[in-house]
Order: C-alpha cells, then structure tokens, then sequence
C-alpha cells in the first residue's frame, strides 16, 4: 500500500512524496495499484498539457514543431517575439494618432462634387476626405482628437470659360466654414486653429490663386496662418505661399486609370520613345495674358527638339496618354505656372524616368520616394542641351534608375487609396502629421498633468 507524507518546508510550502512497498512484499492487488496510480497520473499531465496549450500560430506544421531542434525553435521564437514588437496597425505607426473630421455642410463640400472633381489633378482634396473617413485614425469624439481636418473643396468649381479649376471663391468659403466651426465647438478658438488641418491642392497652395504674381501679393491668408496645409505646391526657398505650417503632397492621378493602363498594356510594350511629352508648350514665349508660362521653358523645348526624331513631343490632348509613358524611357516634367505636374506622378507610376525641369521644386515625401534616384535633373538654363544630357544618362545609369524606379513602396507613396493602403500618400500625409504632434492640444495636456 502507499504511503504519502505531507512535510512543512521553511517557506511554509509543502511538498507529497510517495513510497511504495518494497517489491518483495507486493501482492497482485498491490501490483494492479500501482500501475492504475501510475496510469492515472500520466494521463492527467498530458491532458493537462493538451488543453492548456493553444496550437501555435506559425505556419509550420505540428509535426515539423516536435521534430525541430532546440537550436531551430529558438530562432523562431525570437523571430515570433521581435513580430509582437513591430508595429503592426496603424495606430502603432501613427503614435495613437486620432483625428477628428468636421462634418459640414454639403455647400462646403459634396455640392461641389462631380466626376471630374474626384479624378481632377487637384482631387486629392477630395481623396484624402475620403480616406481619413474610414481609416482606424479617425476618431468622433472631437474631445480625444489631436488634429482636425477641415473639408472644404475648393477645386471643384470648373470655369466655364477655359475649363480650368476657378478658386477666386476659396477664400471666402474658407473662412465662412472656420466661422462655423468656431461658433458651434471650441476646438478652433482653444489654439487658435493651430491643430486644424487644411487641403490646398492647386497651383500655389495656400496662396489661393493660379498666377504666382497674383499669389504672393494676396499671401496666405490670415485666417490660415497658424493652421496646418497640405499643399502641392512646394520650393526650396522662401516663399510667400509657404509662410504657414504645411506638407508638401503629390498631386492626385487616380490609381484606377493607373491599373488600367498596366493592366491593358500588352506584355510585349517595349520603351520605344526615348524622351516624351505632351501638353500645352507656346510657341510663342508669351500668351495672350501678356505672362511667361512656365518661364519659357516649355517654348525651348519646343524649338530645339521639335524635329528631332528622339523627342516625341505632342501639344494635343489625348485619353490614351499614359500609354504613351509606358512606352517612354524619359519623361519631361517641365515647370507650367506652378513648379509641379501631375507628370511627376504618373511617370514614376508608369516606370518612365522623370525628367525634372523646375529649379528648386520641393518635391513630396522624400523619406519615402528618393527622388535623386529615381528621376533625372536639369536645369532651367540647361535646357537647350537636354538632348545631351539624356544621352549621357542612358549611357551611364538607366538601369539603376529604373531598378529603382520600379520599387512598389515608391509608386504606393505617390497615389491616394480608397480606403487608404499601407505606405501610400494618405499614409505618408498622416505619417508627416505625427511628427507635428506638439501640436496637439490632447498632447499638451496630458504632458503637464
């Protein structure tokens, strides 16, 4: 029969052991016990292990776990563990970001809406809307907000005249939507609009007009000038329509039109034009406004490689332009009234190599596209030996370039998603707003408590 003892350690736990007969004086029945005890309690520590051990996680199969070494499963556990380090929501990236949308009035926004609104080069107004209102940042209640963003559209009113966006109303809608929402919550007021987050996406940003002479005598309105702006416009030097906190975002070019192209472009495409473009070029250096347009550069395009068999130049519209860029090796993104194109987009997206004509633009997202590898510069007094210049990259570092080029994360960067997609410009925008978190009013607070 056994014997079980209980003992008392030091520490005031206990211990059981068990003694059986010496086999000498074990009967049948004694014998039957022991091999019962003993089965009873191998069962119950594998039952025990089997139920309270959840399957693992990895894809590796149950069979392939109990036969790797000790030295193999290590490495997958740190490996397991360094993945439940990593940021892996957007939330985590983001430094628990929360954003508040204002819901406005459609005459601030949805009235203004029409097809070619959304898919326009200056949609991303209207794009990153549409983002924010479904991504994990947003938040509904304004009280936990760090920033706020306001929607108003003010690309969308096309003129009848030429066709081009008309913003000669953006000010006054503007600063009616701020009276709103001054009036109805505190948040504006509270800092003076400093965590409010605003869309400038045509010509000069902030500076709310097409022409760059008109745009730096008005400056940046004073109602805007302690708020946040995302602007396509953007240069290297001090400017006027830059007197405000901004970020710099690319121009919109819809990732539909994109897939298509890539889609329908047949496998066999070869890069049969050398350098392209096509768009409005004068000429005659002066338009009948009695203005330069794109400083004359376009003009010198014109007249030095109009004939030139290599250039592939074109001043007409046509739908099926982007499969043209997929046949061009480099792509010309002259300057127009603005520094920036909706070119520096689409040629990168389409894998022809940017061909940068606009002296000390200020280009979008440089931690995540890196724009020197990527494109090719050359100066605006340099342009009547362009040719040259493209020879002698063709020559030397094409294929770096393009190897380059054809990053999946750069072309992600450069197109706003709906919803939004991991590493794309939406992304990239609320990513450049964590960095802008002193400002946060929620922030400040919790800091000084």
């Amino acid at each position: 029969m056994a014997e079980i003892r209980r003992q008392t350690s030091r520490n005031k736990g206990f211990y059981v052991r068990m003694r059986l007969l010496r086999p000498g004086r074990q009967t049948f029945c004694h014998r039957y016990f022991k091999w019962l005890l003993w089965f009873s309690l191998s069962f119950y520590f594998f039952a025990s292990f089997i139920f309270t051990h959840k399957p693992a996680t990895s894809a590796i199969s149950r069979t392939t776990v109990f036969r790797q070494s000790k030295a193999s499963r290590a490495l997958i556990e740190s490996h397991n563990s360094s993945l439940l380090h990593q940021p892996n929501t957007q939330q985590d990236v983001f430094k628990d970001l929360k954003v508040y949308i204002y819901d406005l009035p459609a005459k601030y926004n949805v009235d203004w809406l029409n097809e070619r609104c959304s898919s326009h080069l200056f949609a991303s107004e209207v794009a990153i809307h549409r983002a924010l209102a479904s991504s994990e940042v947003r938040t509904f209640d304004p009280w936990e907000a760090d920033f706020f963003f306001v929607p108003v559209y003010v690309s969308c009113n096309f003129s009848t005249v030429n066709g081009f966006p008309a913003i000669g109303h953006a000010r006054n809608l503007i600063s009616s939507a701020i009276r709103l929402i001054s009036s109805d919550l505190p948040f504006w007021n509270r800092s003076r609009g400093a965590d409010h987050v605003f869309v400038a996406s045509h010509d000069f940003g902030s500076c709310f007009h097409t022409l760059e002479d008109r745009a730096i005598a008005d400056g940046v309105p004073e109602f805007l000038r302690n708020s946040i702006v995302l602007q396509t416009f953007g240069v290297k030097y001090n400017h006027p329509c830059q007197d405000v906190e901004h970020v710099v975002i690319p121009p919109y070019v819809s990732p539909e039109s994109v897939r298509k192209t890539l889609t329908t472009a047949r496998a066999d495409t070869r890069r049969d034009i050398f350098a392209f473009f096509r768009g409005k070029m004068e000429l005659h250096p002066k338009n009948v406004s009695g203005r330069f347009y794109g400083k004359g550069v376009r003009t010198v395009i014109l007249r030095n490689y109009g004939n030139d068999r290599k250039f592939y130049l074109k001043r007409h519209r046509f739908a099926g332009y982007q499969s043209e860029i997929l046949r061009s090796t480099f792509c010309l993104c002259p300057l127009g009234w603005a520094p920036w194109s909706p070119r520096l987009v689409e040629s990168v997206v389409l894998g022809c190599v940017p061909v940068i004509i606009a002296d000390a633009i200020q280009l979008p997202f440089p931690s995540a596209v890196p724009w020197e590898e990527i494109s090719v510069t050359v100066l605006e007094k340099d342009v009547p030996n362009l040719g040259p210049i493209l020879e002698k990259v063709a020559a030397t570092n094409l294929t770096a370039i393009r190897r380059r080029l054809w990053d999946p994360r750069v072309r992600r960067a450069l197109l706003f998603n709906d919803p939004m997609v991991e590493g794309d410009a939406t992304w990239q925008v609320l990513l450049a707003l964590t960095n802008k978190l002193t400002r946060s009013h929620r922030r400040s607070r919790v800091s000084t408590q």
